[in-house]
């Protein structure tokens, strides 16, 4: 048995090329991320019902309404992240998203589910998994040097990738026998054990220094400032304004196919099951497909071919496949497009993406970022909604939206290259200001 374990922890040590003092904040990590992603996915195959249940035709609305709804939550959690320290505002976030999934319990218990209750579950989930994700990662860039990210921040996003194949899997496992509702107290739990392991990184946190700043400044004192900073330290950063616009356009591309998939869906499936079904069938094909490309692709990729180049990867297979959308608009190509898409995304985009982070001050780590996470990407969603929605108006169908998105992914690739390079230079600096390395 302790040779079996000494292999595995050989093994895993050579895959996440882990260095002393790392393993427990890597699995506290790890674990943290399964437990946010794992609640969230049991929980979004609802969501994608509760949207097809408020309207196909009214998709636009909700995410003009998840907007609003992000407008109100950033200066709140301005105003707590600039009078609590760390240790304690995160976990206030996560108490207060698990008081909201109590409440959804109780009007989606009922049976009835009215069609405001079910575009406000749409609304709100939408708002919850962007919070919560974007938190996270904000944590994790200010627990992480910029060495570590590049080595750990794959396997950390591994976590969540597992947590995403096991909330589908419960779903599709429970929503019959225990219902929907009872769904949502698993995932309540869920972030109750996240709140655990923010405890166990803040310990481990405060003995050790955390990425140029002491654990006692790092843990124990708010961020202070306005609670508009986060905008204001946006607006005069060109860095900060070249990841906008990779967002907006990272999000306008991801919003014009969920608005393709749900039309095809609508009409290739009748019956509300069987649309729940195959929402969390396609989230298992995307996860297992990501879990493989995090634990095994994500770091080499970024140790081997640089930041730059890795950022650029998936824009230029999403420019092949609405290319293929645009050529033969069928559910399996879009399926397809889809799987690939979203995958990418969350095992080399969305690290990468996060890596970008890394060299910016505490401040901007969890202020700025939490604007681009949340007010910027809902604004992307919006705003391309209702130009998808218009370009439907106008007679476009599916091929003609396909093409025109070809030119756009090429356009986020181009800026997705160059905040790479950027990164580089910024760490570069950083390392000689310090002292001529990046200490691990």
């Amino acid at each position: 048995m302790n040779s079996s374990i000494s292999r595995l922890q050989r093994a895993l040590f050579a895959t996440v090329q882990l260095e002393p003092g790392e393993g427990r904040a890597v699995f506290w990590s790890f674990s943290y991320f399964f437990a946010l992603l794992c609640g969230y996915y049991i929980i979004r195959p609802l969501r994608d019902e509760m949207g097809v249940l408020g309207g196909v035709d009214n998709l636009q609305w909700l995410f003009t309404g998840t907007l609003l709804a992000m407008t109100a939550a950033i200066p709140l959690f301005g105003w707590i992240s600039s009078r609590f320290p760390r240790r304690r505002f995160l976990p206030y976030v996560y108490l207060f998203f698990i008081a909201n999934l109590l409440l959804f319990h109780v009007l989606i218990g009922t049976g009835d589910i009215h069609v405001a209750v079910a575009r406000a579950f749409f609304i709100w989930t939408s708002v919850f998994n962007l919070f919560v994700v974007s938190v996270f990662w904000s944590f994790m860039t200010d627990l992480y040097s910029n060495l570590q990210a590049r080595r750990l921040f794959g396997f950390i996003a591994a976590g969540g990738t597992l947590g995403a194949l096991a909330g589908p899997a419960l779903t599709t496992l429970l929503v019959q026998p225990l219902g929907a509702a009872n769904l949502l107290l698993m995932s309540a739990l869920l972030l109750g054990f996240a709140m655990l392991c923010i405890a166990r990184l803040g310990a481990w946190a405060d003995q050790r220094p955390l990425n140029g700043a002491s654990p006692i400044t790092a843990s124990s004192e708010p961020l202070r400032g306005s609670i508009w900073a986060g905008v204001t330290l946006v607006l005069r950063s060109p860095y900060l304004l070249g990841i906008c616009l990779l967002m907006l356009l990272f999000t306008t591309l991801a919003t014009f196919l969920y608005f393709m998939q749900a039309q095809i869906i609508r009409d290739a499936f009748t019956d509300s099951a069987q649309r729940t079904a195959v929402f969390a069938a396609i989230d298992l094909a995307v996860n297992g497909l990501t879990l493989l490309f995090q634990l095994f692709l994500t770091g080499r990729l970024i140790r081997h071919l640089g930041l730059g180049v890795v950022l650029i990867i998936v824009p230029l297979l999403l420019a092949i496949g609405f290319g293929a959308l645009a050529l033969a608009p069928l559910l399996s190509v879009l399926i397809v497009v889809q799987v690939i898409r979203r995958a990418g995304n969350y095992a080399i985009m969305r690290p990468a993406r996060e890596m970008l982070y890394v060299v910016l001050s505490r401040e901007e780590k969890y202020k700025a970022k939490n604007f681009i996470d949340t007010f910027v990407y809902r604004s992307g969603d919006a705003i391309s909604a209702w130009v998808y929605a218009g370009m439907r108006s106008l007679g476009l169908g599916l091929s003609a939206i396909a093409f025109i998105a070809v030119p756009v992914a090429l356009v986020w690739a181009g800026i997705a290259y160059r905040l790479g390079r950027r990164q580089g230079e910024l760490a570069q600096s950083s390392a000689s200001a310090a002292g001529g390395t990046d200490h691990d």
